[in-house]
């Protein structure tokens, strides 16, 4: 009688104001949730790893307080990435010699002849999404396998990054102590974790905000069309707040978080707030309301032009989801609709066993893709071990 093996997989989701882990347990194709960690990110300059030292001891606290509460200890983990990512579309061509059916050889063989581009010195992959192939000069095939053909060509987008940062994040990761299995997209492990399959069907998009770092990534069915960095992030949020109304960040952070909203033309107009616990000062709330609109408004006029770059402006049939601790603003999902012209809702873990109410929270989306991630890679593997098991007996 055979044992289904258990594995514990994990994600760990580095970000410039909060690093954060989480733990799953994968027992043969049911993923339950373990447990979970945080602390609070050192480090960080403009989404950029500044002391390496000090964003490893942000990591090393984050991973023993998610082996504390799983209850468990990590050897690996899957890492994201952002801040910095650029994407492209390639292409790469594969000629069968005559004709016959089309094996999976020769779609791994068209794929790999679209990564043979010339990249910057500084840049290097980070993750590559086949989108359809073209079959005999024929477009629109997601699977060409066993189609009869002489030639197919990959439609593939490369997701790539800043070599030297994406060495120092590893480094950092292994200086706490754990190997890295994989880095990951941080928007893509967003839509990892909280777009189901079903709502697939169509054009979506992922908007990760995070607190100095913007991800966005865009889809239509399961083919990746935009993978890229934005230069605004929810920091520039707080900065404005401050340079508005005169305050310290630390104010503007505490005014935005507690009085925000991203929509100012609900706000009345005899509407006052306390600006600050050390001075006596009160501030309009629709001031603040304004100043936060105002940059909302520019953030999703970035995401449209974007969208425009790729011919999906107005295609976003299944809507755009917000992931991140900056999409917590107060109407930032009815800003991102009138200027989209699409639905917007915030990107919530989905589907998860056990997953706990305290962190049922779009800050803890990406982690929670990360840590699927990783199982979905855990599982691959054990399946090519079992299959060499089995070939290996005749």
């Amino acid at each position: 009688m055979s044992t289904t093996k258990i594995f514990h997989a994990a994600g760990l989701d580095a970000g410039s104001a909060w690093t954060r882990c989480v733990v799953f347990e994968l027992d043969g194709d049911r993923l339950r949730f373990r447990g979970y960690g945080e602390a609070p990110s050192q480090g960080w300059t403009k989404g950029r790893i500044a002391d390496l030292n000090a964003v490893s001891a942000c990591m090393e606290s984050a991973l023993r307080a998610a082996e504390e509460d799983a209850g468990v200890s990590l050897e690996s983990v899957v890492v994201g990435v952002g801040g910095n990512v650029r994407g492209a579309n390639v292409r790469g061509l594969r000629d069968l010699g005559r004709l016959r059916a089309v094996e999976q050889k020769d779609i791994n063989r068209a794929i790999e002849r679209a990564l043979h581009v010339k990249l910057p010195e500084d840049r290097m992959i980070l993750q590559v999404f086949p989108q359809d192939f073209l079959v005999d000069g024929h477009p629109g095939h997601r699977d060409p396998r066993k189609m009869v053909a002489g030639q197919i060509e990959a439609n593939v987008h490369l997701a790539t990054t800043i070599t030297r940062e994406h060495e120092i994040l590893i480094a950092a990761v292994n200086q706490a102590h754990v190997a890295v299995e994989e880095t990951v997209f941080e928007a893509q492990a967003a839509c990892y974790a909280a777009v189901k399959p079903d709502e697939r069907s169509e054009g979506f998009a992922v908007l990760n905000i995070g607190a100095q770092s913007l991800e966005l990534v865009v889809y239509y069915g399961e083919a990746v069309h935009l993978a890229c960095s934005l230069p605004v992030s929810a920091d520039h949020f707080t900065r404005d707040v401050a340079k508005g109304l005169k305050l310290s960040l630390e104010d503007a952070a505490s005014l935005k978080h507690e009085f925000g909203s991203a929509r100012a033309g609900s706000t009345p107009a005899n509407s006052w707030v306390e600006a600050s616990v050390r001075e006596d000062r009160e501030v309009p709330r629709r001031t603040l309301n304004q100043i936060l609109e105002a940059r909302a408004e520019e953030l999703f006029e970035l995401v449209r032009r974007e969208l425009a770059h790729v011919g999906m402006e107005g295609a976003l049939i299944g809507g755009l989801f917000l992931a991140g601790g900056g999409s917590r603003l107060d109407g930032m999902c009815d800003v991102a609709e009138e200027t989209l012209r699409c639905r917007a809702r915030i990107a919530l873990p989905a589907d998860i066993q056990d997953w706990p109410e305290e962190i049922f929270d779009p800050a803890w989306t990406t982690a929670a893709g990360l840590a699927m991630y990783s199982a979905k890679l855990k599982s691959q593997q054990e399946l090519q071990k079992q299959s060499a098991g089995i070939f290996g007996r005749f």
